[in-house]
């Protein structure tokens, strides 16, 4: 009981430490700071009793209305990442339909918790109630993690489609949290169907260990991550479409059959001389748009041009021009005192990793692989 109380002070003290951090600093990003504070203190508060209830008596009406706290908990998960995928999200009426369950749960049970032993019981599990309770917030909680599954791979999609920079810490990072909210949830399932087939008291108290350490680590997680990547997190504009929601049927077919009009052997033409006499790659931050304003294509059309006919990510597409540039670099014998990170930014990347996965997906070697080869030739 002191390991599960000390382990939750813990987590409480750093959940709303770091949740004021979030709601108070100065940054573009305070709408997704407001929605990932707000589910780090849902997540304390759901666990607080953990440490209180060996210190406090508090009426079992708060610790009612501390349990409904769990269903508030995915859906700030969910609009966290919303807010941080795409740029111009922003918070709508219609984002409000996602308390229904909060409220339903309150609404529906608390009439039937008037009398003190009824709530004790419903608080120790021994009622339907708090079985319906239980069932629902696990359905919530897997709902919710597939949707973010689904908006990640969508995203991704459109990153690779549009942005020279996809910049891939964004989605592993989503990627990362929901699948440690798999986890922690999948223990919790774990401890919910042993207290329900158990009368072990011992166990189960090892079990709330073991989730407030995931849980614990889990958060600590969190904050390392927002230390070291302050910067990461870039969004995408929600009206962007994935080019097979371009394309028309008749283009579908053209492509089939390997058909492509001179007027767009004539763009790709136009594309590929201004890409090799104008460096727009070098831009790191380029985007499909902007290279369309450079060459005056709309942006549909290069889109479909670049994804579609050329059968290749935007992103993929500008890697290669910035790979081949950093390929000379590398061969240039009057360049040879510069770096390898003097490179990748003189070439458009901005960090390291992602040059050099680049990069060996183009040459099968790293960079300074390449460069030995080239200078025994």
């Amino acid at each position: 009981m002191n390991y599960l109380s000390s382990i939750t002070l813990i987590i409480i003290f750093i959940s709303f430490f770091f949740a004021f951090f979030l709601f108070t600093v100065k940054t573009t990003n305070k709408l997704s700071n407001v929605f990932i504070g707000c589910f780090l203190i849902a997540i304390a508060t759901e666990i607080s009793v953990f440490f209180y209830e060996f210190y406090i008596d508090t009426h079992p009406v708060i610790d009612v209305l501390r349990d409904n706290i769990s269903f508030l908990q995915s859906p700030f998960l969910f609009l966290y990442v919303l807010s941080m995928l795409y740029a111009d999200f922003k918070l709508q009426y219609k984002h409000l339909l996602h308390s229904i369950p909060f409220v339903l749960i309150t609404i529906l049970f608390f009439p039937n918790l008037i009398d003190h032993q009824t709530i004790v019981s419903y608080l120790g599990g021994e009622t339907y109630e708090k079985g319906i309770f239980i069932t629902a917030i696990h359905i919530q909680f897997l709902i919710y993690i597939i949707a973010i599954f689904i908006i990640l791979y969508k995203a991704k999609k459109i990153f690779l489609e549009n942005y020279s920079q996809a910049n891939t810490d964004i989605y592993k990072w989503l990627f990362q949290l929901n699948i440690l909210i798999s986890i922690v949830l999948g223990f919790g399932i774990f401890k919910n169907v042993f207290r329900a087939f158990s009368t072990d008291i011992q166990s189960l108290h090892v079990t709330k260990i073991i989730i407030t350490l995931l849980l614990l680590g889990f958060i600590c997680w969190i904050i390392l991550k927002g230390l070291y990547n302050p910067k990461i997190f870039r969004g995408i504009d929600s009206n962007l479409k994935s080019v097979n929601n371009l394309i028309t049927i008749n283009e579908s077919s053209s492509t089939i059959n390997k058909i492509i009009d001179e007027s767009i052997q004539k763009q790709i033409n136009l594309l590929k001389t201004y890409m090799l006499e104008k460096h727009p790659y070098l831009n790191p931050t380029l985007t499909i748009q902007n290279l369309a304003e450079q060459i005056h294509i709309p942006s549909r059309e290069l889109s479909v041009l670049i994804n579609h006919h050329l059968n290749q990510h935007f992103f993929d597409f500008i890697n290669e021009y910035r790979i081949h540039h950093a390929m000379n670099i590398l061969k240039d014998p009057s360049k040879k005192q510069l770096t390898i990170l003097e490179i990748l930014y003189e070439v458009g990347f901005n960090s390291k990793s992602s040059f050099n996965t680049a990069f060996k997906k183009y040459a099968n070697v790293t960079p300074t692989e390449y460069r030995k080869r080239a200078n025994l030739i």
